[in-house]
């Protein structure tokens, strides 16, 4: 190992943790340095972004076209393209409705309910804005945490937390800091580089991405403002956390999540050891010693500045061009269900009884905002504003924040990314994560009103 390694480390390695997981202030509450810089290309951007989106789906859609009937050489020879334009007959559909859906609102043909403020409108003039720029930061600077030995130097020193209480490597800590400071879709881009890299088996990717791809403080923030109770945030994000992690203790334990096999990605071997040796448990501070020289063996493999910023471009335009047509697709089409459909409502019914033996007042109201958070996690907000009951507000506003799974955003980047999730498996996750995390919120909702 070279003498520099160590140094290049902890050098690399503290950039990586101040631009992903180190929180600053900002006129909105707190955020990380990555999604701060999303915002600001966001806001500079903000006029050319839907269209550069609607170019965005299109290109995927008719790079998907060209591969399947031309074939051109340069595609044929790049292994990147045909794993970006390579899909299967499904995928090939929904970047075609992706495509349909983007042209449509951006131009504002069509029936309105396709490309209304609340549907299409929404997510090419919202949601994928955010996405765009997220990805890009994002996925630029990824190499800083994932190639210079800061997974590995946590996953030596937390594995012994993580494995008993999650099931998951010790590196998994990172993925959800930055979810938690940052955004969701950051620690899903960040799960799914390290699935496809063989750090993650099947099982472990899939937990992580749907149970510690967690929301930002930020957008708390923005719900409970929402619900009309700002002035119970600390409460309301208390009651936010210790649902989480009971809802993470459980659900890498029961189906589908339990289910899905430990083997890695394209039959790959198993990339990651976390084991502590004999001779690092017997010195003092032998979990540091081990991280540390995990994470210094790991830092000596990079040394080329053009393969830092290669990779990191591969990864933006994988998140482009793969993830953006799948939120744009299932975004809309879910959006237009919750909003132009009893779809939801019907769904929630049986919630209702549930909440009326929990003493939950308005629970008929309350019912179907329960799973209207499949489509947008913003809709239960949207809907409870209606609501008398200040308790039932409260209720909604924490069960919409650890549902966590939700199409035009984290689901339907799920969907786009080489994570093994299912549409169905998504569903059954949100049900369930809204079954576990329903009693305790509301528990503590009583103990508080």
């Amino acid at each position: 190992m070279e003498p520099r390694s160590p140094l290049k480390f902890i050098i690399f390695s503290l950039i990586g943790a101040a631009l992903f997981i180190t929180p600053i202030p900002t006129e909105e509450g707190f955020t990380i340095p990555v999604a701060f810089l999303s915002g600001l290309a966001q806001d500079i951007l903000s006029g050319a972004l839907p269209l550069i989106l609607t170019v965005v789906v299109l290109l995927s859609f008719i790079g998907t076209i060209l591969y399947k009937t031309v074939r051109p050489n340069a595609m044929e020879k790049s292994e990147f393209l045909r794993r970006l334009f390579d899909v299967s007959l499904f995928w090939v559909i929904i970047r075609a409705f992706a495509a349909v859906f983007a042209v449509m609102t951006y131009f504002q043909l069509g029936p309105e309910f396709i490309w209304s403020e609340f549907t299409g409108g929404l997510l090419l003039e919202g949601l994928l804005p955010t996405l765009f720029t997220i990805f890009f930061f994002a996925g630029l600077f990824l190499p800083l945490l994932l190639n210079f030995g800061l997974l590995e130097f946590f996953g030596g020193l937390l594995t012994k937390v993580m494995r008993p209480l999650f099931t998951l490597p010790g590196r998994s800590s990172i993925d959800s800091l930055t979810s938690w400071l940052g955004d969701g879709t950051i620690g899903v881009v960040l799960t799914n580089k390290q699935y496809e890299e063989g750090y993650y088996s099947q099982r472990e990717a899939a937990v992580i991405g749907t149970t510690f791809s967690v929301v930002s403080i930020t957008f708390s923030l923005v719900v409970i403002e929402e619900v009309g109770l700002s002035h119970m945030f600390l409460p309301f994000y208390g009651t936010v956390i210790f649902a989480g992690i009971v809802t993470a203790l459980i659900m890498p334990r029961i189906p589908p999540l339990s289910r899905k096999p430990d083997t890695y990605v394209n039959g790959m071997d198993k990339q990651l050891d976390e084991t502590i040796p004999a001779d690092y448990r017997n010195q003092s501070f032998g979990t540091a010693k081990f991280g540390f020289d995990l994470a210094s063996k790991r830092a000596a493999k990079n040394s080329s500045i053009t393969a830092f910023f290669s990779q990191g471009g591969k990864t933006v335009l994988d998140m482009w061009l793969a993830v953006a047509p799948v939120v744009m697709a299932f975004g809309t089409a879910a959006t237009i269900i919750a909003e132009f459909t009893p779809v939801f409502a019907w769904l929630g019914a049986p919630f209702i009884p549930l909440l009326q033996l929990m003493n939950v007042p308005e629970a008929s109201a309350a019912a179907e905002t329960l799973v209207v958070g499949f489509a947008d996690m913003f809709l239960p907000a949207i809907f409870a504003a209606g609501i008398e009951s200040e308790m039932t507000r409260f209720i909604i506003a924490c069960v919409s924040v650890t549902q966590l799974i939700f199409l035009s955003e984290v689901g339907g980047v799920l969907l786009g990314s080489k994570i093994p999730v299912t549409l169905r498996d998504l569903f059954i996750i949100f049900l369930e994560r809204t079954l576990i995390s329903l009693p305790v919120i509301v528990l503590i909702a009583h103990l508080i009103f």
